[in-house]
């Protein structure tokens, strides 16, 4: 998985690198559908602030966190995306056995009756 950084307010070091591929090394285990993730680190007055995006079968998966401290914000966005990804998932296998739906009437060719010669 390609793990796209970005910092605003926030220079990007090698902790905070080796933080987020550590926390969202087990998201990539369990999803390995995802090819691409996008990270943005907002650093603010009083807030440290994590956004995230990808893709996961289809549909864009957005979350966003917010902590006092990165590491924490960090490790609440990875628990955040795991959820969604698992709803995400079990939205798409909830419609596997579904049963086909039949139509109300039945279509009969038309035939001709058979006349009896008699």
């Amino acid at each position: 998985m390609q793990i796209n950084l970005s910092g605003h307010h926030l220079d990007i070091t090698d902790g905070i690198r080796s933080a987020v591929n550590s926390k969202f090394a087990k998201i990539e285990s369990h999803y390995p559908d995802i090819s691409s993730l996008s990270v943005a680190l907002t650093v603010e007055r009083q807030e440290q602030r994590v956004d995230l995006t990808t893709q996961y079968l289809g549909a864009t998966v957005a979350v966003h966190a917010a902590q006092g401290d990165l590491y924490a914000a960090i490790a609440d966005a990875a628990r955040k995306l795991d959820a969604a990804l698992a709803k995400r998932k079990g939205a798409l296998g909830a419609h596997r056995n579904a049963k086909p739906q039949l139509d109300d009437e039945p279509q009969m060719e038309d035939s001709e009756p058979l006349a009896a010669e008699g």
